[in-house]
């Protein structure tokens, strides 16, 4: 899912829970799992890579890095009950990032310009998301930077792949530190996600962007409305 268009959380979070995971320790989990292929992703992408709205790469790096400490420090400090209720929330949010962040991202570069201050300000906070959930983030970095700087969804890729690698990479840290990751069910998720990631990129070049759209939204869709009923029925 990462590597045709996004959401491989909704796939990995719900299955570690249904593994008997507590919600947290699977966020962490899964975060973990994902970072190889984002990483991979990343180093496939790195002649494309360059400054973003006038910021180079090392400070929109560091920004990211920071926020993506200060998110999974949050995780860690949010008791594993009140995860499962804030979750839906998030899925939610990752939803509506999904489906209509490009177009939302499209009206609003038409009508509205902004500076420098406040895209280190936004990477700060999608860092924090990606630290502490990070479903969906993928899309709110290519809405926002479409936004805040005007570039083009296609020139993002390099950009947001690596701006997600360093929110897991920084999260790592704090999730291995505090023992929130459980390696017996993270360790089969990473290789299956490496293997993925490369399947997925040769399957990507064949299928037709509507199919991969269209399945991605009803993954992400039913995942959603399986965890609002799971915390509040």
């Amino acid at each position: 899912m990462n590597a045709l268009a996004g959401g491989g959380t909704f796939a990995t979070l719900p299955a570690l829970i249904a593994a008997g995971l507590p919600s947290n320790i699977a966020n962490a989990t899964s975060n973990v799992a994902l970072l190889p292929g984002a990483a991979a992703s990343a180093w496939g992408y790195r002649d494309e890579l360059e400054p973003l709205g006038g910021i180079g790469m090392p400070l929109l790096a560091a920004v990211t890095f920071a926020g993506g400490l200060a998110g999974s420090l949050l995780l860690f400090l949010t008791p594993s009950r009140a995860f499962d209720f804030i979750i839906p929330w998030l899925l939610l949010l990752g939803f509506i990032a999904m489906a209509f962040g490009r177009r939302a991202s499209d009206w609003l570069r038409a009508r509205v310009t902004i500076g420098r201050p406040a895209l280190l300000g936004t990477q700060a906070v999608l860092g924090v998301y990606g630290g502490y959930f990070g479903g969906g983030v993928g899309l709110m970095m290519t809405a926002a930077y479409g936004l805040l700087a005007g570039a083009h969804p296609r020139s993002l890729f390099a950009l947001r792949t690596l701006m997600l690698a360093v929110a897991n990479f920084a999260a790592v840290f704090v999730f291995a530190a505090t023992g929130l990751v459980r390696w017996q069910a993270c360790l089969p998720m990473l290789a299956g996600g490496v293997i993925g990631g490369w399947l997925g990129a040769i399957l990507g070049k064949r299928l037709p962007h509507g199919v991969v759209r269209a399945w991605t939204l009803i993954v992400t869709g039913v995942t959603t409305i399986v965890f609002f009923v799971r915390a509040y029925a």
